[in-house]
């Protein structure tokens, strides 16, 4: 396997609080990598550090789309969407007041070198260009099942539609990389299959390799080659699906434990599990 992305002993700290600390992993090119764990476990801030939100206290981040790593850690996000990692996130961030086919155009030109004024007099090297343009947009657009609302107002898409939208718009970057958070967040069964068919068609037709985060363990479970478990901005656990879906330790963190007394030496009760993540991980990966 070829080593895409190599992140060794990152660490976040903002003042006394430590969010993320000492979480290494690999992603090789082509694979679809999950990154999963209970709520506040430090998921987002790996990506915010994987894209440059945020530098890392500690720790490197080497990233190699050609063969020849580099080091990403604390570059912009700008330079690092250049470099060929791409995300979408967690609350979606599109531009509500233009058309479908809009948003994704206006990804795509940041990759266009011509000149201001070959555009304001549309010389023929803009015209052609412009057209190159559009066809990547609506191919696009296509894929995500979308061409049908080019023309529609992004802010009138469904929730679900609204998300496919996003992710269009990340692979309109050209990424080697894609982060995707929470991709199926408020999805109903029926948009979360369209989803996973997304998914598999953007890794087998582009290659690209896709690092994901989300809480719905059927879909984790299905498209993904390897786990990585965080708690509390810790790796608890790496692995096949199958592993993780029947290792106690995961388990434990997100059903919680019923082993600890309270102090009249009754036992606590159970902390309630996200009902997706607990029904998977009992029941095993499929």
């Amino acid at each position: 396997m070829i080593t895409l992305l190599e992140a060794r002993g990152i660490s976040k700290r903002f003042g006394g609080l430590t969010a993320l600390s000492d979480v290494s992993l690999t992603i090789h090119k082509g694979e679809v990598y999950g990154l999963i764990g209970p709520n506040g476990a430090g998921k987002t801030t790996v990506f915010n550090l994987l894209t440059g939100v945020y530098p890392p206290s500690s720790g490197e981040i080497d990233f190699s789309p050609d063969g020849e790593p580099a080091s990403i850690a604390g570059k912009k996000p700008y330079d690092i969407c250049r470099a060929g990692v791409g995300r979408t996130f967690q609350n979606i961030r599109l531009f509500k007041d233009l058309t479908v086919l809009d948003n994704v155009v206006i990804a795509l030109e940041q990759n266009q070198t011509y000149s201001l004024l070959s555009s304001f007099l549309h010389l023929p090297s803009w015209a052609a260009s412009r057209e190159e343009v559009l066809k990547s947009a609506r191919d696009l657009l296509r894929l995500m099942r979308l061409d049908h609302k080019s023309f529609d107002l992004a802010r009138n898409l469904s929730y679900g539609e609204q998300r496919h939208l996003e992710i269009a718009r990340a692979l309109a970057t050209n990424p080697r990389l894609l982060l995707l958070d929470e991709p199926a967040a408020g999805m109903n069964p029926t948009e979360t299959e369209d989803l996973l068919h997304c998914i598999n068609t953007i890794r087998d037709r582009f290659g690209i390799a896709i690092l994901l985060i989300e809480h719905d363990m059927s879909l984790v479970m299905s498209v993904c080659q390897r786990i990585q478990v965080l708690d509390y901005g810790r790796t608890i656990a790496s692995g096949t699906p199958e592993e993780i879906a029947n290792n106690p330790q995961v388990i434990s963190a997100y059903l919680g434990s019923d082993n600890n007394d309270d102090a009249d030496g009754d036992s606590t009760t159970k902390a309630e599990p996200e009902p997706s993540i607990a029904k998977t991980l009992t029941e095993g990966a499929r």
